[in-house]
């Protein structure tokens, strides 16, 4: 009987951890069955972050290395430099990457390390009960926001997309979104179109998730993919940003 459907061999067997509705999950799926397709497991190192998915090392069925909190771009700098055949991906929520790693980041894209980046957006700190991230939308309410996120007190949300996408180091730059069928396979697409760009030696790639957070958000997973579609997707479009003259 064919195999129409089964787990990716770059995605361990073991349950995860995450909370119902957290779709932590479909991205690590996402990031293993592009790895499985371009057939890169045996050299592919991961480098896992300070978050929900600091514990990623347990899940992808190739070598990871942790790295401390924000450091994962400059960590995976000096892995690709010094195994130039490997290919080198971070995995990192928006408190890892767009608040104490915002340098690591911006300078790892400006240098156009040959990197993928996976970059994962819930607007919100999951893993430590729910602070206002930098990503987080102006009038959400956290722990540290109970009233609503104030752009005079707190500033504004950081578009890591935009942002990056003004310097001149990225060769490919999207973002998209896991709140349904449609958008999952355009994430995938994305996904592996990343570390089609690095295999191909083009520089820094970013793929930028929205993702969610049933718990902190206070919601159920169903309300929470709705959120997705009709809150975040508004504030950070979907799309691509800089573009790599490369066929997914």
């Amino acid at each position: 009987m064919a195999i129409i459907f089964k787990a990716p061999d770059a995605l361990c067997d073991v349950p995860m951890h995450y909370c119902p509705g957290c779709t932590h999950g479909i991205a690590h799926r996402l990031v293993a069955e592009a790895i499985d397709e371009l057939e890169i497991e045996g050299k592919t190192i991961g480098i896992s972050p300070v978050g929900c998915a600091y514990n990623n090392y347990l899940y992808f069925n190739c070598d990871m290395i942790q790295a401390a909190h924000g450091r994962a771009p400059a960590v995976a700098t000096g892995v690709k430099r010094s195994l130039p055949e490997s290919i080198v991906f971070t995995y990192q929520g928006d408190g890892d990457l767009a608040a104490i790693g915002t340098a690591e980041i911006v300078h790892a894209a400006a240098r156009s390390e040959n990197i993928t980046v996976i970059f994962i957006n819930n607007t919100i700190y999951g893993m430590t009960s729910g602070q206002m991230a930098p990503t987080t939308l102006l009038g959400q309410v956290t722990t540290t926001t109970p009233y609503g996120r104030d752009a005079s007190y707190s500033g504004f949300p950081i578009k890591v997309c935009e942002m990056l996408a003004t310097l001149e180091g990225p060769a490919y730059i999207e973002r998209v979104s896991l709140h349904d069928i449609k958008n999952i396979k355009k994430a995938k697409a994305a996904v592996k179109k990343a570390f089609k760009v690095q295999i191909a030696g083009k520089g820094f790639s970013l793929v930028e998730i929205l993702s969610t957070c049933p718990t902190n958000w206070g919601l159920n997973p169903v309300e929470s993919m709705k959120r997705v579609e009709n809150e975040m997707i508004p504030h950070y479009p979907l799309g691509v940003f800089v573009g790599a003259d490369l066929e997914v």
